[in-house]
């Protein structure tokens, strides 16, 4: 079984900000799948999937995303999961927007979410979905930048950026996540 955890805050006033592009994509995979995300286990809203053929456990962290690696760990224990089960979905402040990168492993990159998972999980050998939401011009508050809502140009681009992460992710299940990569990268 597959852990796939799409980062984001919990909450109205965040539901369509930069930095739950992670919850996006687990609601439209859920959606995809025909199930549900709401049962509360780990402090996490998660729900039951097969994806590809692959059983997975789709995660929404309820703890902010700075503390994502509470529930995450929480979640891996609880189900006696594998470190290479694991797949993270977030924003990436340094990709340009709309764009995919898969990767097996690596460092938080300055993301929070990121960082709390490592430091809770003791590794950083995880597979990774990160979606660019970099803008176009320089940024002079970035917390600001990745709280605030998509702009309506973004916005507009939503809908297919959000499918070829799906297409992307289901790929991982499907082919393994080094033809993946040479795919969607």
């Amino acid at each position: 079984m597959y852990l796939i955890v799409g980062l984001g805050n919990p909450g109205a006033e965040y539901e369509r900000t930069r930095h739950n592009l992670g919850f996006m994509l687990i609601d439209k995979l859920a959606a995809e799948a025909g199930i549900a995300v709401k049962r509360n286990e780990c402090r996490s809203l998660v729900g039951n999937a097969v994806i590809e053929g692959e059983r997975a456990l789709l995660a929404k962290p309820q703890t902010y995303m700075n503390l994502s690696g509470e529930a995450v760990g929480c979640l891996i224990s609880k189900h006696d999961l594998k470190r290479d089960a694991l797949i993270v979905i977030s924003d990436d402040l340094a990709l340009p927007f709309g764009s995919i990168r898969l990767r097996e492993r690596g460092s938080a990159g300055g993301h929070n979410g990121l960082k709390s998972i490592i430091g809770a999980v003791g590794t950083n050998e995880f597979m990774r979905l990160r979606i660019g939401i970099q803008p176009e011009h320089p940024l002079s508050d970035a917390k600001r930048f990745v709280l605030d809502e998509f702009s309506r140009t973004e916005r507009d681009s939503l809908a297919e950026i959000l499918g070829r992460a799906a297409e992307a992710l289901r790929s991982v299940l499907r082919d393994g996540v080094a033809k993946a990569m040479s795919l969607h990268n």
